[in-house]
């Protein structure tokens, strides 16, 4: 069998040797710990993101230069996740895991003690994302070394459960620490959960020797560009326009959009360009006996293919409702950190819960019928969500959108990882890892453009036909449509009165555009809605070649020997 081939079907491979009872026992260890190393991965982004006006005081920066840093992480990321997935096989697995880890340990350490916005952006933006490019390719090789069959599938299910409580507890967590102490508690905890992740890296199997090969350097600049490139694209595109220049960079005050076409549109296509000169390249290299950055070939796998694809609209889905809550709840609502991360919370309850359902409804049910149940599901709770949207929170329809949302997700998480990585032999499991990481980094980038893009687009017709049918003075409606021909800024709907009195509106006048305003956040809330469940139901053309075949129920030795951990 090559080593692009999938595996034979884990229900059908004969049963395996005997383990010993202490190895079985003790094997769950493993997944544990490669979950508290995914969590913390994914929490950071979350958790900053709701700390950023606390981080903006401390280090006496500006927000423009933390919205900086964030896109910068998920830059390094991005250009970096294909070579940290390579370098799990030329380093091994297991080592390329600890070496990330105490890689990304040293980044939170610096990032907790920073005393400016540059060391910050080094510690966190560089060196963690550095970190991370290493860790998360490896922990989906090493829960392919570690377990097998049914155990295989419930750990792909932890690690994706953990990655989502991750996205939905961090502005909790995050919320709170802002709160009540500092957000550098969240760096201090993220250097002690991996330090105990380094200590029991000695439980953890590596089956694959490292591989001795030359990483051809060409394919990473040209696959680390045309990443970047097409994640800032879409990251900017909310600021920049897709494809009609709204806000775009200036040199000397000369906007740089060039032909009169947005940045957007031509940081995608030179992106995109680069990643097919990239994808020529790794078949060049095979065909000269070289060793690729990617073997591209495992992308005419159509199981990995809808695997992936999938994946990415997932996130696609998660980044756009992780986009549109915070707005809800903080700018329209005026809700804080910790209460916006309270009404969050039943997601994460139920996507813990429905992960583990989901590897128990793998017995009984195809991955393509859970998936596409957990599609229609996330499509379903998006409606939800709609209708409790208004100016007072429908405290019942948004809490049971929430844990309906949540329960998609941990359907989800329960089958995609394992559908990617037993598509392939384990020989590939680091270069699948690596191209899960680049799937949902795309995903959640073109999910944040598209959702935040309709949202502000949404709000400034909606506000600028609010102002001109309202009964405010004419002069006050000129003053207003001249003030947003460009656009209309995202601010919290409290504190437009203010804005207005300031700019030389009286108290009425200021009250109506407060109301106005409020309203036309309501109105585009739920126009972003809408494209949220448009594309969670376009996510359903990924599912199509999810297989579809049933489990054949093993014997009772056979699920007594899935669990593959050796003792040491």
């Amino acid at each position: 069998m090559s080593p692009s081939d999938p595996p034979p079907d884990a229900a059908s491979t004969p049963p395996a040797p005997d383990t010993t009872t202490d190895a079985a026992k003790t094997s769950w260890t493993v997944v544990i710990a490669l979950s508290a190393a995914q969590f913390v991965m994914v929490l950071d982004s979350t958790v900053m993101n709701v700390s950023i006006s606390q981080v903006v005081s401390d280090l006496d920066t500006t927000v423009s230069a933390m919205q900086a840093a964030i896109t910068f992480y998920t830059l390094t990321m991005a250009a970096l996740m294909l070579v940290g997935a390579k370098l799990g096989d030329v380093w091994g697995r297991l080592r390329a895991f600890v070496i990330g880890s105490i890689v990304y340990a040293l980044g939170s350490l610096t990032t907790a003690l920073s005393p400016n916005i540059v060391v910050l952006f080094l510690g966190w933006s560089v060196v963690e994302g550095m970190g991370a490019v290493l860790v998360i390719p490896a922990i989906a090789a090493l829960i392919a070394d570690n377990y097998t069959g049914r155990a295989r599938v419930t750990a792909y299910a932890m690690i994706g459960a953990a990655s989502g409580a991750a996205v939905a507890a961090g502005p909790l967590i995050g919320g709170y620490l802002t709160t009540y102490a500092s957000w550098r508690y969240v760096f201090i905890g993220e250097v002690v959960v991996m330090a105990v992740v380094v200590l029991f890296a000695r439980r953890i199997v590596d089956r694959h020797e490292p591989v001795r090969m030359r990483i051809d350097l060409m394919s990473i600049v040209l696959s680390s560009a045309g990443l970047v490139l097409i994640v800032l694209g879409l990251l900017q595109s909310k600021t920049w326009g897709w494809i009609l220049p709204l806000d775009s960079p200036d040199i000397n005050g000369f906007p740089i959009a060039p032909f009169g076409i947005s940045l957007t549109t031509w940081f995608v296509l030179a992106g995109g360009v680069l990643i097919a000169w990239f994808f020529r390249r790794q078949r060049r290299l095979v065909e000269a006996g070289r060793p690729p950055l990617l073997d591209v070939t495992l992308l005419s796998i159509p199981r990995l293919r809808s695997g992936l694809g999938a994946l990415g609209a997932q996130y696609a889905v998660t980044a756009g409702l992780f986009f549109m809550i915070p707005v809800y709840l903080q700018m329209t609502l005026g809700l804080d950190a910790l209460e916006t991360g309270l009404r969050i919370f039943p997601l994460s309850i139920s996507l813990i819960l429905f992960s583990f359902a989901g590897t128990r409804l793998s017995n009984v049910w195809s991955p393509r019928t859970i998936v596409r149940i957990g599609q229609l599901v996330l499509a379903a709770s998006a409606v939800v969500l709609l209708a409790s949207v208004d100016v007072e929170l429908k405290v019942p329809a948004f809490g049971i959108g929430m844990f309906t949302a949540g329960a998609a997700l941990g359907l989800l998480a329960s089958q995609l990882g394992n559908v990617n990585m037993s598509s392939v032999g384990v020989e590939k499991s680091s270069e699948v890892g690596g191209m899960q990481g680049v799937f949902q980094n795309l995903g959640s980038s073109l999910g944040t453009a598209l959702i935040g893009s309709i949202l502000i687009g949404a709000l400034a017709t909606a506000f600028a036909g609010g102002v001109a049918s309202s009964a405010l003075p004419d002069d006050v409606k000129q003053e207003v449509a001249t003030a947003t021909a460009g656009g209309v800024e995202l601010v919290p709907a409290s504190s437009v009165q203010q804005i207005a009195e300031d700019a030389g509106l009286s108290e009425d006048d200021a009250e109506a555009l407060t109301q106005t305003y409020g309203e036309s956040q309501v109105q585009a809330l739920r126009i972003a809605f809408v494209g949220l469940i448009a594309i969670a139901l376009a996510a359903l053309l990924f599912s199509r070649n999810i297989p579809s075949e049933r489990p054949v129920r093993p014997s009772p030795r056979a699920r007594a020997t899935e669990v593959t951990e050796e003792p040491r």
